[in-house]
């Protein structure tokens, strides 16, 4: 069969759609993945092919406007005010945002890309003539191309965060270009999702609607040389530290946080392996010899070694974590982080902690409860036997094509 995947620009939204696409392709189905022109050597990288005919607004500006709207609600908890949608810029107040000029300017043309790469999405899909459409939750065109074509479409969900989220936790995006109306289906909403893709555990299961399809998650982290077996220093605990590539661009630099989780640890006696950017480790400045740092270490490869990990609340970095049993806290900046990591919490196979009141002091007794307390490591430990009970991507096959025959 002939599988179109259309995806987002952001990678961390659709890496949880790679090992599927890696699957296909080596059952011999025909795959295509519509993106922007912006992840073409992403998709290309991870042996998927690219066809980057989508434009629309970029994921940091998306998500900078839903901060401004949420702090315009009342809704958004921080003591700072969010940053500029379009440049990305500190602002002291919200009326540094003129919203009547965005709408004239910047928010005109994201909305007459949006329709360009939604019309080229319905252009590709007629002219390749899929039989099954799978599209990230950000990537809507992807839903488009398939319900004009007549194909079934699946929404491939990243982790515990749903379809059918209220707000601000919503993570489906306006139909900026209206495409959906433009093409006689009216107003675009979650209600025209037919079938969802979900990775997560029962214990997590994000709200849904329609029919869900469960499949194990596979960490693809991106490119990366797994490091060398670490032995252990002094039988100390290992706990790994991860952080967001670019949470400071969305929601401020008093979101980098990995000073203070660093110096938590460092005071709390515990081996720390580091996984950052190298712009985001020499920020770090001098670190303690307790401390080891591998640039773009692949965290699938790092947590079977790890007792415990601390993280931004990231679906990537918290589903990696369940599947390899590892406990987690996750220290968050943004809603749909916070929805995640209390959806954890909940199982008992983490802790969360709102970024903006964490102190050195709370991440000492969050990360020491996640070691001492066997609970934690238990209910990590079911967690972990849930999502392996899942049909793997491989596994899952058989039942995407009875779909797409369908």
């Amino acid at each position: 069969m002939r599988v179109l995947f259309s995806v987002s620009s952001w990678p961390t939204h659709y890496s949880a759609m790679v090992p599927l696409g890696w699957a296909l392709q080596a059952a011999g189905h025909e795959l295509r993945v519509l993106c922007p022109p912006s992840q073409t050597a992403a998709v290309a990288g991870a042996g998927l092919p690219p066809v980057p005919l989508l434009g629309g607004m970029e994921v940091a500006v998306h998500n900078r406007l839903s901060y401004v709207r949420e702090a315009r609600a009342g809704q958004w908890p921080y003591p700072w005010t969010p940053l500029h949608p379009v440049t990305g810029a500190p602002m002291s107040t919200l009326d540094a945002f003129d919203v009547e000029a965005y709408a004239r300017t910047d928010g005109a043309r994201f909305a007459e890309s949006s329709a360009a790469g939604h019309d080229a999405a319905v252009g590709f899909a007629r002219d390749w003539r899929p039989d099954l459409v799978v599209h990230d939750p950000v990537s809507t065109e992807g839903l488009l191309a398939a319900l004009v074509s007549g194909v079934p479409a699946v929404i491939a969900l990243w982790g515990p965060v749903g379809t059918h989220e209220p707000a601000p936790v919503r993570i489906l995006p306006d139909d900026l270009g209206d495409s959906f109306a433009r093409h006689g289906l009216g107003p675009f909403g979650p209600d025209l999702i037919r079938h969802v893709l979900d990775p997560c555990p029962d214990e997590v299961a994000p709200p849904v609607r329609g029919l869900r399809l469960p499949v194990r998650y596979v960490p693809y982290n991106g490119p990366g040389v797994p490091p060398a077996r670490m032995p252990r220093v002094d039988g100390r605990p290992r706990v790994c530290v991860t952080w967001s590539t670019a949470l400071s661009t969305m929601t401020g630099p008093r979101s980098y946080a990995l000073p203070m989780i660093v110096a938590a640890l460092s005071a709390l006696g515990v081996e720390t392996v580091l996984t950052a950017t190298r712009e985001d480790a020499a920020a770090l400045g001098p670190v303690p010899d307790s401390v080891r740092i591998l640039e773009r270490g692949p965290l699938y490869a790092l947590l079977p070694d790890c007792d415990a990990v601390v993280h931004h609340g990231g679906a990537g970095s918290a589903m990696t974590a369940m599947v390899t049993g590892t406990p987690q806290l996750a220290i968050t900046f943004a809603s749909e982080q916070a929805c995640l990591a209390a959806r954890i919490a909940t199982s008992g196979a983490g802790l969360h902690l709102p970024g903006h009141t964490a102190t050195v002091e709370t991440v000492q007794a969050a990360v020491a409860a996640l070691l001492e307390d066997p609970g934690h490591r238990r209910a990590a430990a079911a967690l972990r036997r849930s999502a392996i009970s899942r049909p793997s991507p491989v596994e899952l096959l058989p039942r995407l094509e009875k779909l797409a025959a369908g």
